[in-house]
């Protein structure tokens, strides 16, 4: 672990909370989702680039599918 990787993990598993809360909030299935993602993805990525790379996937997922 690296302090990179560690920064990367709580920026985007605090946009993950973030993510969450408002899907529970408005009732939108779409930001729950990501945010729950947001949140227990890095537990399974070790490489600093490829979280990142998901992490800007998985926040812009609920840009693109507004329901």
């Amino acid at each position: 672990m690296s302090t990179p990787w560690i920064l990367w993990c709580l920026l985007f598993s605090s946009a993950g909370l973030g993510f969450l809360v408002y899907g529970r909030r408005q009732k939108v299935v779409v930001p729950l989702f990501c945010g729950l993602a947001l949140m227990i993805y890095p537990y399974f990525v070790s490489s600093t680039a490829l979280l990142v790379a998901i992490g800007v996937v998985l926040m812009s997922i609920p840009y693109f599918l507004r329901t």
